[in-house]
């Protein structure tokens, strides 16, 4: 349902700190004109941990209105059950595609929390759930065997998968259900893990490269992975250095040299550091982004 290339949209704000709804917008048009085919508003990368519920809800029902081909796979998620089930009823009703749910963090439930945690959601709610393991931030993961469990449930349509396992993601590909989806939620390992058998990813660096990394992903679909690892290759400084500091405090720095946003995150995450500037400088000038 959501394979190819997902962008995990910014949140531009404007120097008062509020929402950049013209650059929002402007933003989902530069995705959709350039071939991403699902967006991803209030994620990790759109700083939803920072976002008042009514923001939270703001964005998703501005990126839900402009859009006008790409699907809309809400984040929704929360270390809260019950919070995690509000926020994905009230994106649910202004009529997006899909749930992207992160893991709860900070708690380190069990695995059988995860799964209860995703069981209820999916019951609350009736469009497709998408859990996201990020072990990094969560500081908790879900096993394979969690993976495969909540595979079985009629809702969970896909993982987002950002572990950085590849062992534990040959798991979950092994033995899936045939039309459950593993994305990838790591740029610099979508290649391998296309090839492994993923169906795209959720994309930090498509943000400000929609176009190369929807070619990209597409390329691999189509089993072509010698021109695939080229554009793979051309990426990679980029991918390393979108992660030098906090996302998104890179991809805000390069989106603001791209004239969408001022590059300001909210506190307590700053402007990306004057010594980093200059090699996120190189890679967008190497791939001819300004």
């Amino acid at each position: 349902m959501f394979e190819g290339t997902a962008t995990a949209l910014i949140t531009p704000f404007n120097k008062d700190g509020s929402i950049d709804e013209p650059g929002l917008r402007r933003l989902v048009d530069f995705q959709e004109e350039n071939g991403v085919t699902t967006l991803v508003p209030v994620g990790s990368t759109g700083e939803s941990a920072t976002l008042s519920h009514e923001e939270h809800i703001r964005v998703v029902k501005i990126v839900v209105d402009q859009a006008k081909r790409a699907k809309i796979l809400a984040g929704a998620g929360s270390n809260c059950t019950e919070e995690a089930i509000k926020l994905s009823k009230c994106s649910a009703d202004l009529g997006v595609d899909g749930i992207l749910s992160i893991s709860p963090y900070y708690i380190k439930p069990t695995q059988e929390g995860i799964y209860q945690h995703y069981k209820a959601i999916s019951e609350a709610i009736d469009v497709p759930l998408v859990p996201y393991n990020v072990p990094g931030r969560t500081g908790s993961n879900i096993e394979a065997e969690t993976t495969l469990r909540l595979a079985q449930l009629p809702n969970i349509i896909g993982i987002k998968e950002a572990s950085g396992n590849l062992s534990q993601v040959q798991r979950i590909l092994e033995s899936k259900p045939r039309d459950f989806e593993v994305l990838s939620g790591d740029d610099g390992l979508t290649f391998p893990m296309i090839t492994l058998g993923a169906s795209g990813v959720i994309s930090v660096a498509a943000n400000c490269c929609p176009k190369s990394m929807s070619q990209m992903v597409n390329l691999c679909l189509k089993e072509k992975y010698v021109d695939a690892s080229a554009l793979h290759y051309k990426m990679m400084p980029l991918f390393t250095h979108l992660f030098i500091e906090s996302n998104p405090i890179p991809i805000k720095y390069v989106m603001k040299r791209l004239g969408y946003g001022n590059g300001m995150p909210r506190l307590p995450l700053t402007p990306l550091s004057p010594q980093n500037r200059p090699i996120l400088d190189k890679d967008i000038t190497d791939l001819g982004l300004i």
